[in-house]
């Protein structure tokens, strides 16, 4: 069967675990598991996984903390599983920097088709793909995008930011001067329209905005337009 692809799943629910990992495996990926989140960072540099699965509510370090810290020294895509309800952790975990959140109960298309939008887009950066086929590099004021790098520079400055938040950046940039909205956005990124409820972008751009230092009580570079989505201003950087 043909490999696409290592994933981690870090989940202590062993029932859950080994669903997830058949499914997974009869999809062609090849599943790795960890009970516990404080055995994962000591073993990464072994592991060589393309994502990772992880779950909110572990023993010995919890998964808010432990994708903290992975986001310290790897930028794979991170897909939280959390329980429903739990939405303040989905925000906190945005923050942190995973890459999507599912909500238990896990349904197995949706767990697929999150993966492969995450590793699509992980290839996409990688590549300097775009979903729109855009210049490979963008230039606002002293902000300077890069598409094949991946790379951000704001006044000759590097910023961090994770393969999510730089696709979301890359997409809005792309359409400067268009309001985008939350449908648009989810369809580019996700690949699925917005079903009203979800704020993981409205997250997402808040973070982006303490990222570029635009005031977060009166943004001039990324800006939210109630009703509609999301502005970003050429003349802003």
């Amino acid at each position: 069967m043909t490999q696409y692809g290592r994933i981690l799943l870090v989940e202590d629910d062993l029932s859950l675990a080994s669903w997830v990992m058949d499914y997974l495996q009869q999809k062609g990926y090849q599943v790795l598991h960890h009970s516990r989140g404080d055995t994962v960072l000591a073993a990464m540099p072994e592991l060589e996984v393309d994502l990772i699965l992880l779950d909110l509510m572990l023993p010995g370090i919890n998964g808010l903390e432990l994708c903290r810290q992975l986001r310290q020294h790897y930028q794979l895509p991170i897909l939280m599983l959390t329980a429903q309800g739990e939405e303040m952790d989905e925000v906190l975990g945005l923050q942190l920097g995973a890459t999507d959140y599912l909500i238990k109960p896990i349904r197995p298309r949706v767990l697929l088709a999150r993966i492969e939008a995450a590793l699509r887009f992980r290839q996409q950066a990688a590549t300097g793909e775009s979903p729109q086929s855009n210049p490979d590099l963008l230039q606002f004021g002293q902000l300077q995008i890069c598409a094949s790098a991946q790379r951000v520079l704001l006044h000759q400055q590097e910023l961090q930011l994770t393969s999510t938040e730089f696709a979301l950046l890359w997409y809005l940039a792309s359409h400067a001067g268009q309001i985008c909205s939350r449908d648009q956005v989810f369809m580019a990124l996700k690949g699925r329209e917005h079903d009203g409820l979800d704020r993981r972008f409205d997250v997402m751009v808040s973070v982006l905005r303490k990222k570029l230092g635009d005031d977060a009580t009166n943004p001039k570079g990324i800006k939210t337009v109630w009703g509609k989505g999301y502005l970003f201003v050429a003349d802003g950087w």
